[in-house]
């Protein structure tokens, strides 16, 4: 029998900046693999501090003053993270076979699927030297889960050294793939999410670490976050041209998930799921065809066959049952669950505050803001300690956020060097443009509450770790921002890492709303609300506006008829609810389409 190096099908994905900064401690010792953000070294210099103090180990500081200091911050924080799995995980695989134990609580946390898990439960019935050799085998067979680092390609800005030069290969994202190709990870990847930047992709050929060392073997690998079937082929091809293999593409539902919300032009998760499904051999194909022969030009000696190229999909799952549709019908490889462990403090870093304001939220609480400086939509959740505190900035007069991280500078409208929509600087400046613009009354207050939603994430999304390990990231800004997906709704108990699990793959169910509709219903319903609000706040609309939102309906339509079959073929639970939740949202949106042709 062999054993997958993945003990579990499922993925903690990067959540902020702060949330999931460390949960590959938390958690890659029981052998489930999860993804931190690298890009705020000021937040990884703090959690340096924090685990060298822990570990009773020497904590050196690395000054903003020296040399490369922020591929040196990351890099030794990567090394950091590694060392301390590795330290848990001995230390569990050490622990002794009784009840309670650590040990216990990793072989009870598999899928029943897993061959280890079988072998667990042959364990637990054997006697003797039988028990003896089963338990020699289930050691040898533990698996820490991956330690994975995500890069959000766009947040990329140039960096200048003392002199005020740029910094050759040390802009924020360049920076960030380096610390992490100079770290010791292995059995990792690194996830590049928000769409292609040619100059990152290209750094990539700089680094051997991502070479195969084998066929399907890699020290770190790479994975891309997409939207869609074009999107994967198009980045794919891209790296493959360079000899850098894509070993996974990792689908993300453009609204039913947390953070930046990158809407599809009415493409829904099914249909882009089943184009993965039909086409997941012809992708890997195609990659190959552009793949072998770039790495045989460097004079490496190629392969006889794509290596393996994984699916996943993240957004709104939120029971056993999707997750078992998704594995069983659409043939994916594994998926990530984000939302619902913001509720589980084993596992991800969420101050007390906003951990008792997400159990308590509602459907409501949770809006598609315009909160981001960088122009993308965001999934936010209400009255957090950071809207609170933009809320009195207004009130006071004094709209907008100092800007101390700078990650997220990127407008050059009113001045030479970019600076960021959120800061105090540039509200300022755009209110007295938008006074002087003599727009109609309506289109004024929408633009001036779209300036004003705009939040600094740098330090609201990082303060929740300086919070809970009592260290501020910048002195005297302590407000948390938090992007739960709109799934947080359903949730409210504040769960064990063993209780999570459980609910994942069926066990036990944690509490749900009784009704919450079904992932796909409720990616849906959201596409249909974004759609309403587009066609109501853009005023005097032309032409290729409205042809735009009839292909946006006639892709949602296809969504529908797509689901449709899914229920008719008996694939989904509570089918009538289903089946009445598409009639209705059917109807909508071919109301839409009716008003669009009066027009």
């Amino acid at each position: 029998m062999t054993y997958d190096l993945n003990p579990h099908r499922f993925h903690i994905p990067v959540m902020g900046i702060a949330f999931t900064i460390d949960t590959p401690i938390k958690v890659a010792s029981y052998g489930i693999t999860s993804a931190l953000s690298i890009i705020e070294d000021n937040l990884i210099e703090m959690m340096r501090k924090h685990y060298y103090q822990q570990n009773e180990e020497t904590y050196v500081p690395i000054e903003k003053h020296e040399d490369n200091y922020r591929v040196r911050r990351i890099t030794d924080y990567l090394n950091l993270v590694n060392r301390n799995v590795q330290m848990r995980f001995e230390k569990i695989k050490e622990s002794a076979f009784e009840r309670g134990s650590e040990i216990v609580k990793y072989f009870e946390m598999l899928p029943e699927e897993s061959g280890l898990k079988q072998k667990y439960h042959q364990f637990l019935q054997a006697q003797g030297e039988a028990k003896a050799e089963l338990e020699a085998l289930l050691r040898k067979h533990m698996r820490p889960g991956g330690i994975e680092v995500n890069i959000m390609t766009k947040v990329d800005k140039n960096n200048l050294d003392s002199k005020g030069e740029i910094l050759p290969d040390g802009s924020d994202a360049l920076g960030a793939l380096k610390a992490y190709a100079e770290s010791d990870l292995e059995n990792s990847a690194v996830i590049f999410s928000a769409g292609m930047n040619p100059r990152l992709f290209n750094y990539l050929e700089h680094f051997r670490d991502f070479d195969a060392l084998g066929w399907g073997i890699f020290r770190k690998k790479v994975i891309i976050k997409v939207s869609d079937y074009r999107s994967a082929l198009i980045q794919g091809k891209y790296l493959a041209k360079k000899g850098i293999w894509v070993s996974e593409f990792r689908i993300e539902s453009g609204l039913n998930c947390g953070g930046h919300a990158f809407a599809t032009q009415g493409y829904l998760l099914g249909p882009i799921l089943e184009e993965f499904r039909s086409k997941k051999e012809e992708l890997a194909q195609e990659l190959y065809s552009l793949y072998d022969p770039a790495i045989r030009a460097k004079g490496a000696a190629g392969f006889d066959k794509p290596h393996p190229v994984n699916i996943t999909v993240q957004g709104g799952i939120g029971t056993a049952a999707e997750q078992q549709l998704l594995y069983g019908y659409y043939g994916v490889n594994g998926t990530g669950w984000g939302t619902p462990f913001l509720l589980c403090p084993e596992a991800t870093t969420v101050d007390e505050n906003t951990l008792e304001l997400l159990s308590k939220s509602k459907e409501k609480d949770v809006v598609l803001s315009k909160a981001s400086p960088l122009g993308v939509r965001f999934n936010y959740l209400r009255n957090t300690t950071a809207h609170q505190e933009r809320q009195a900035r207004i009130e006071k007069g004094k709209p907008g956020s100092p800007c101390t991280e700078k990650y997220l500078v990127s407008n050059t409208e009113f001045t030479k060097e970019p600076i960021c929509t959120a800061s105090r600087k540039y509200q300022k400046l755009k209110l007295e443009q938008l006074k002087d613009a003599g727009l109609p009354e309506e289109e004024y207050q929408l633009q001036v509450e779209d300036l004003l939603s705009k939040e600094c994430l740098c330090i609201g999304l990082s303060n929740a770790a300086a919070l809970n390990y009592k260290v501020p990231v910048v002195k005297k800004l302590d407000a948390v921002t938090i992007c739960p997906g709109p799934n947080i709704a359903n949730f409210s108990k504040i769960a064990s890492l063993q209780e999570m699990t459980d609910h994942i793959y069926g066990r036990q169910e944690l509490p749900q709303s009784a009704s919450r509709p079904h992932m796909f219903i409720k990616e849906l319903e959201l596409y249909v609300d974004y759609l309403k609000e587009e066609i109501k706040n853009t005023f005097n609309p032309n032409a290729r506006d409205i042809k735009g939102w009839g292909g946006f309906c006639n892709n949602l339509l296809e969504g529908v008829s797509h689901y449709r079959k899914l229920a008719e073929q008996e694939l989904i639970k509570q089918k009538t609810t289903f089946e009445n939740a598409l009639y209705r949202l059917e109807s909508a949106v071919r109301d839409i389409q009716k008003n669009l042709s009066v027009e």
